[in-house]
Order: structure tokens, then C-alpha cells, then sequence
């Protein structure tokens, strides 16, 4: 019974583990080809609606006006970049906080991309209309009021259809990653018209995504209260099958629709007491292996721009990093609901985002997310000191009981059954629990899988350096024992990932077999092995993960070996002593 426990124990450790390394993923930008047209589809309407939002962008017309057209330029406190006047398209927005990497002099991240580029990724507005009505399209040159939007100065985009409607975009953007979008129409005729306002969020190639379960990455939005993720694969397939490419349809007032990477989002918000028609849909791209991604909103109803007077609509669009409490800013002031669930805090949310933040205000006290880590465990370890006490406690006992269990072995030599029954029948007699070792473990799993989503999808932990040697607590120790650490001109992960090993995961399982010293040894010898191998195995198998991973677990090591002798001495008692003669 002894050794099932134990085997099982050490087979669901493994097993933990095991998930973890494939999960090591890294996401970088993938060129796509660049595709010379690609067929969109549009907005979708009811049966009353006109059934085209716009012409197909990416014409060979339209690409040409794109690479040299006109742009208006954008800069605020977070982000820069311009936007397309040539269909009024906001395809151009870099992070000014962000870089690509932690190397000196490399470029901030770029988070959308131009129409004709290797990788564009695009949000619209504009309007459809019924038979008749000319509307601005992917060629519409628009005429801007300023030559730059910035916080301090808002810009009007006009254009005047010669049919009576001026068509207007008033943009607004904060001093964060919000932009303020007013479509607006005035209506110089003389009898009513109607229109439909539309956005859309394009992607027009299929990013580098590894397949994950811990991390999701592409079209979502909140549709009457509920999130919904549809990924690249699951929406080519669908669009695929049905038509005008659509892939998930749905009805309700205001909601939020978009794109998400790891750590970036593009997203918009419309009016939240608007009936809105959200798709998300897939349309193939000629001339390439890629394919058109593209979450959009259009009104339910018409909206009606009187005689002589103006109609407007107005929608938000969020550009920039995925920081939790810019989200929850966002969510709080504008009503958009759920919006912090464009970071995917997962189905342990309960225990992942209380972490995050615990993690994010010790950061703040001390100026390094390494040693909020450290505290954290610190606080994780008295959180859990009585169950940890009362198993090593256990474990002490069990220690002090090897003189006998040894004796037992002697005396049921050969015969490991009753070996077996008299040695449980020891423990109970001992009031020991043979497979209380495994407790501490078994408690901090939960903990583990939390920070390691934190680690692994919070902007917050992207790029946030420890001491030394560590520079970016959400990637793999660089170093490499391989390698000598660098002495050595050579990548040994050429030849296979697994010669990658760096220093952190090397004191993590050394502090691992130390505590494994304090444990009692096992008294089948192919335990003993087992057991042996150990540090080495998790040493191999967290090598990979985020180095503030092994950096919890390395310092949690040192904790529990600090408890757990002592609490062992104790719980083992005084050595027996010899009578002095006389």
C-alpha cells in the first residue's frame, strides 16, 4: 500500500510537470505572405438592411493609394502612429512603454499593420445605407480638420458624398490607449435618411499562434454579458462552411468585439444601450495561404439623419497593451462589460487574478516583481503552515521509525506481503500517515498552475528583470550549463531543446535535493531511485518555464527545508543517549 502511494504520488507530480513543458511556448510576429487582394466580407445585416457594409478592401487600386496615400498623424502620451485617410483606416499604432525585447536600442512593439505589409491587422468605421445612398468606401479619401490628433487637439474626418450628406468621423484619443470614434452625418436634403454605422476588426493573415490551452489568442468579445472566444483555426473552419463567411453571429445591447494577442489588444466598444448585430467571420485571401480574420458590430436599426439636421453614433476602440488596471479603468468609466476578460485569467480566475494582484501591489513596495514573488511564497508558505507542520511533523516520526522498519524488513525477509501489512500496521500503531510527504507538494498545485498564468500572460510580468543575470522573469533562464554558461560559442539547443538548462534551474533542483535529504528514505530500493532521480527530472522539465516559475519554486525549496528541519528535530525527539558506567 506504502509503494502504490508513493508511486502514485510521484506519477501525478510527473504528470504536472509534464503539461508544464509543453507549455514553454514563445510568441514572436510570423510574416505572412502578403496578399495582393483578399475577398472580406462585410457587417451583416437583417433582411430590411442593405447586404454589403463596403467593397472588398485590398483592390490593387486601393494598394496603391495605400502605400503613398495621405495620414494623419497620432500621438499621445502611450502610443503613436497615424491613420489611413484613404478609407479611413487605423491601421498604424505603436506602444511607446513597449519594446520587442530587453536589448538596447530594439524597437517599440507595433501592435496593428498596414494594408499592403507583410501583416495587416486594421480597424474601420463606417456606415451602410439602403439602395441609392452613396456612403464613404475603402477608396474615400478623407478630409481631415488637423494635421494630428493628439489628446489636447480632436480631429474631424469629413467627406461630402455631392448627394446632399456629409459623412464625418470626429476622433478623440485619451492619454492612455482609448480612441473615441463619433460617426457622424449631417443631412443637407430635403427628405430623410437612413444609415447603418458599422465597425470592423481586421486581420488579414494568420499570426504565429502554437496551440495552448493555457493562453488564448484571436477573435472574442463580450455579446449580452458572456465571453466569446473563436480561434483561428475554429473560425476558418467555420466561415469555411457557411455563408458570407460568417462563423458566429449574435444579438443584444452594446457588448465588445476584437482581436487579442499574449499581452496586446484591438477592440472596440459601441454605444452600450445600442442593439448591435455582432459576426465574427473568415474570408480567404487571393493569391496567398492566409486568410481574412474579422470581428465586426452594426447597428439593429437604422439610424435616421433627419432634413437639415445630423445624426451621430459613437464607439470607443482600444489600442494597446492588455495592463490589468487599465482595463478595469476602462471598464469602470465607459460601462463596457467584462472588459477586463480580454486578459485570460483562465478557470482558476478565483485564484490567478487575487495572485496577480498580491503580486502587482508587493511590486510596488518593492521595485521588483522577483521579490514580490519572494514575499508571496513567503506568504504562501504561513498561509499553509499548519498542514505543511502537521505533515512534516509526520514525516519526522516516520524518520525516527527507520530502526524499526528496518528490523521488520529483516524479519519478514522475502516476504513482501506481510512485510507490507506489518509495516502499515506500525504506522497505524504510530499514528503516522505514510503518504503525508506528499502533502506539501499536493497543497502548493494549485498555487503553481496561478502563477504561472500570471507569470506567463500578464503585460505586467513582460520583461520585468530580476538581479544578475536575470533580465525578463516571464522567459527561460538564458544561460545555459551546456554551453559553460556562455564560455562556449555554441547553441547546444540545436541539436535538441533539452540542452537548455540555466542556472536558476540548476539551484532550484539542488535546494530540491537537499529537501529531499530531510525526507525518510524509502524502503523499496527502486523508490530509493526513484526518489534520487527526482531533482534531476523537475530539474530538466522546469528548465523551460518563466524564470520567475523556477524562481518561486527554487525559493519555496529553501523555505521548506528551513521547516521542515526543524520541524522534524523536534517532532524525532532527543537522541538516545548511554547510560554513563558507575
Amino acid at each position: 500500500m506504502d509503494s502504490k502511494r508513493l508511486i502514485l504520488a510521484l506519477a501525478l507530480s510527473f504528470g504536472i510537470l509534464a503539461i508544464f513543458t509543453v507549455l514553454q511556448e514563445k510568441f514572436f510576429p510570423h510574416p505572412a505572405h502578403n496578399p495582393t487582394q483578399t475577398a472580406q466580407t462585410t457587417p451583416q445585416s437583417t433582411a430590411t438592411k442593405p447586404q454589403s457594409a463596403t467593397g472588398a478592401p485590398g483592390s490593387a487600386s486601393t494598394q496603391a493609394a495605400v502605400a503613398n496615400g495621405p495620414r494623419l498623424a497620432v500621438d499621445a502620451p502611450m502610443l503613436k502612429g497615424s491613420i489611413e485617410l484613404t478609407g479611413a483606416v487605423f491601421d498604424d499604432v505603436v506602444l511607446k512603454d513597449y519594446h520587442e525585447t530587453v536589448a538596447k536600442n530594439s524597437p517599440l512593439v507595433q501592435i496593428m499593420g498596414r494594408r499592403g505589409g507583410t501583416t495587416p491587422s486594421y480597424v474601420q468605421f463606417g456606415w451602410t445605407a439602403p439602395a441609392g445612398a452613396k456612403v464613404p468606401d475603402d477608396s474615400t479619401v478623407w478630409t481631415p480638420s488637423a494635421q494630428e490628433l493628439t489628446p489636447k487637439t480632436p480631429v474631424t474626418l469629413s467627406w461630402d458624398n455631392g448627394q446632399g450628406l456629409i459623412f464625418q468621423l470626429i476622433l478623440k484619443v485619451d492619454d492612455k490607449y482609448m480612441f473615441t470614434v463619433t460617426q457622424n452625418v449631417v443631412n443637407k436634403g430635403a427628405a430623410p435618411v437612413q444609415v447603418y454605422p458599422w465597425s470592423r476588426v481586421v486581420r488579414d493573415y494568420k499570426p504565429k499562434v502554437e496551440s495552448s490551452w493555457v493562453l488564448f489568442e484571436g477573435p472574442l468579445g463580450v455579446f449580452n454579458g458572456t465571453l466569446k472566444q473563436e480561434g483561428y483555426g475554429a473560425l476558418k473552419d467555420k466561415g469555411e462552411k457557411s455563408a458570407g463567411g460568417v462563423a458566429y453571429s449574435s444579438s443584444g445591447p452594446g457588448g465588445w468585439t476584437g482581436i487579442t494577442d499574449k499581452y496586446w489588444l484591438a477592440a472596440v466598444a459601441p454605444e452600450q444601450t445600442a442593439q448591435m448585430n455582432a459576426t465574427m467571420s473568415y474570408g480567404k485571401v487571393i493569391d496567398g495561404d492566409g486568410g481574412a480574420y474579422q470581428t465586426s458590430f452594426i447597428t439593429d436599426k437604422a439610424i435616421t439623419v433627419p432634413a437639415g439636421g445630423q445624426a451621430a453614433f459613437t464607439s470607443h476602440l482600444f489600442t494597446g497593451a492588455k495592463v490589468v488596471k487599465i482595463l478595469d479603468y476602462y471598464q469602470r468609466i465607459y460601462h463596457i462589460p467584462n472588459f477586463y476578460k480580454a486578459v485570460d485569467f483562465g478557470i482558476l480566475y478565483f485564484l490567478t487574478k487575487p495572485i496577480f494582484f498580491a503580486l502587482d501591489w508587493l511590486n510596488t513596495l518593492t521595485g521588483n516583481f522577483g521579490l514580490a514573488i519572494m514575499i508571496f511564497t513567503v506568504g504562501v508558505k504561513l498561509l499553509f503552515f499548519p498542514l505543511a507542520s502537521y505533515s512534516y511533523r509526520s514525516m519526522g516520526r516516520m524518520k525516527a521509525m527507520q530502526p524499526k522498519i528496518a528490523a521488520l524488513k529483516e524479519q519478514y525477509k522475502g516476504d513482501n506481503t506481510k512485510l507490507q501489512q506489518a509495516t502499515m500496521e506500525l504506522y497505524k500503531t504510530e499514528k503516522i500517515n505514510p503518504a503525508s510527504g506528499c502533502l506539501p507538494m499536493l497543497l502548493q498545485i494549485p498555487v503553481f498552475f496561478s502563477l504561472y498564468k500570471v507569470i506567463f500572460i500578464t503585460i505586467e510580468m513582460r520583461q520585468a528583470p530580476f538581479y544578475g543575470w536575470i533580465k525578463d522573469l516571464s522567459v527561460p533562464d538564458p544561460t545555459n550549463i551546456f554551453n559553460l554558461f556562455g564560455l562556449i560559442p555554441y547553441d547546444p539547443t540545436m541539436i535538441s531543446p533539452l540542452l537548455h538548462v540555466g542556472l536558476l534551474p540548476i539551484i532550484m533542483g539542488f535546494t530540491m535535493y537537499l529537501q529531499q535529504k530531510l525526507n525518510p528514505t524509502p524502503p523499496d530500493p527502486a523508490q530509493q531511485r526513484m526518489f534520487q532521480l527526482m531533482p534531476i527530472i523537475f530539474t530538466f522539465m522546469l528548465a523551460r518555464s518563466p524564470a520567475g516559475l523556477v524562481l518561486y519554486w527554487a525559493w519555496n525549496n529553501i523555505l521548506s527545508v528551513g521547516q521542515q528541519w526543524l520541524i522534524m528535530r523536534r517532532a524525532m525527539g532527543p537522541k538516545p543517549t548511554v547510560p554513563a558506567k558507575g
